[in-house]
């Protein structure tokens, strides 16, 4: 038989039987409960129709703030980070797939020589009879290589790459999904901000109208000097809290610029035309915790990357097997002149049956086997903390909706009983039945509770913002091409 035979025999042999090394990929069990702790609550809140999870900033009914994420997802700069590391990806999965074809090339070159008579080559060539000191060579050539994937390595490398890409455009989702739910909270803090910059304005009015009051009290004898004094330190602790107000709203401002990818100042105006809290919209198609598999963008990037860490094992077990290839050459060459090219006599040609193995390096193809299973199980153990992390934060947003309402609406009911005991008690000061202080101290609970008020209304809409990112909404799901259990 001759000697190359049964290394084509196993060639052979290897890519009829698709020998893939190394194990086969299925997605991890991730055992979750029926439901959320927080639905039942949720469920039990007096809405209207609830909010599709796919557009949910429209259930907010704000204009303004429809508008600004629909220009954060054309515009944000993180988004556009992302959307390049899929067109990365994308080209990291062509070359797998091109690893698996064979290549070829054309090659040709042309030459004109001429040999110095005064060397010593040059002078034994001058000594033969008919020696012409120009030359001139002529060469064209068709190369052709591939290396056959007998034990699946390759197939493995392309496997990861796949995974990857899968993962990266899985991150420009969870990044549309972030810069969404981003732009949402930004908006909702400056509305808030703004609520409560209104109210400790109107308190500083308040303050400076019954300044003036006791101040004219003062000057007819009715009133103590003391009394204008602690009126004026009230009203400067009011006046106090107006500027660390305008900075917040500033920063904030600032950072919803940001997030549509224009400089800071850029909407400035639109942002001061007079607008409301957004009201949190309604919240019951929640679907099960397992759903969140399939609706979190980003539990979809930790499940990929589990994918392509576990080709890698496969990639790094097929160093320990043989590698093949075939190459072949066909072309021509003459060194008579170009005329004789494609001649019968001007005709090469070349095949080779390549091999390699790493006989004597099975020590370092252990570690790099140890390596990938290393990773696997740290990809792993990131994967099932994903999950619960994803769960968890479902379960805090939930929390604080329905706790965040109800503190608001307790807080709207203290209020106004507040502000019919200011009136009183101002009142009962003109007729002399009660003291300035029972007044100061009417105002300071009133705009503490007020601002209480503003915060907890700013909050509980955050918190809806923060219950629909934590489940996945602002994008279409889609299922990745993988074996489950």
């Amino acid at each position: 038989m001759p000697p190359l035979r049964p290394i084509a025999l196993l060639v052979s042999a290897g890519l009829m039987a698709g020998c893939t090394v190394g194990p086969d990929y299925h997605r991890p069990d991730a055992p979750l409960s029926d439901r959320y702790l927080g639905q039942p609550s949720v469920e039990q809140r007096p809405d209207a129709t609830p909010t599709s999870l796919v557009a949910w900033w429209e259930g907010f009914g704000d204009p303004v703030l429809t508008d600004f994420i629909s220009k954060a997802l054309e515009q944000n700069l993180d988004l556009a980070q992302a959307s390049a590391r899929v067109t990365q990806a994308r080209a990291g999965l062509g070359a797998t797939n091109a690893a698996l074809l064979p290549s070829g090339n054309i090659s040709g070159q042309a030459a004109r020589s001429y040999q110095s008579v005064e060397t010593p080559l040059g002078q034994v060539l001058n000594s033969t009879p008919g020696y012409d000191r120009y030359g001139s060579s002529y060469e064209v050539n068709l190369d052709a290589s591939w290396e056959a994937d007998v034990f699946g390595g390759l197939r493995r490398g392309r496997e990861a790459a796949l995974a990857e890409y899968q993962a990266s455009q899985a991150g420009v989702a969870a990044t549309r999904l972030a810069v969404a739910a981003q732009t949402a909270d930004i908006y909702i803090t400056v509305r808030g901000l703004q609520a409560r910059l209104d109210i400790a304005n109107r308190q500083v009015k308040t303050q400076q109208e019954l300044l003036e009051k006791v101040q004219l009290l003062y000057s007819k004898g009715l009133a103590a000097n003391y009394q204008v004094r602690q009126t004026e330190g009230t009203l400067a602790q009011v006046q106090a809290t107006v500027p660390a107000l305008q900075t917040g709203l500033d920063a904030a401002m600032n950072a919803l610029n940001v997030m549509l990818g224009t400089p800071p100042g850029t909407h400035r105006t639109q942002l001061t035309m007079a607008a409301s809290i957004p009201v949190a919209p309604p919240l019951k198609a929640m679907g099960t915790p397992a759903d969140l598999l399939r609706r979190r963008p980003d539990l979809m990037v930790a499940e990929r990357r589990l994918a392509a860490s576990n080709a890698r094992i496969g990639e790094a077990i097929a160093e320990y097997y043989p590698k093949f290839s075939l190459s072949a050459l066909l072309g021509s060459a003459t060194a008579v002149s170009a005329g004789n090219l494609f001649t019968g006599g001007a005709s090469q040609s070349a095949g080779v049956l390549g091999l390699r193995w790493r006989l004597f390096d099975f020590g370092r193809i252990n570690a790099q086997i140890d390596q990938a299973k290393g990773q696997e199980a740290e990809t792993l153990a990131a994967y099932r903390q994903s999950v619960l992390r994803a769960t968890e934060d479902v379960e805090n947003a939930l929390s604080s909706l329905v706790n965040r309402e109800v503190q608001a609406t307790t807080l709207a009911g203290g209020e106004a009983s507040l502000t019919q005991a200011r009136q009183s008690s101002f009142i009962a000061y003109e007729k002399g039945t009660a003291s300035l202080i029972d007044v100061l101290h009417a105002d300071e609970t009133l705009l503490q509770a007020s601002d209480a008020r503003a915060q907890a209304r700013m909050e509980s809409a955050r918190a809806a913002v923060a219950a629909f990112k934590s489940l996945g909404g602002g994008w279409q799901p889609w299922d990745v091409a993988v074996t489950s259990r």
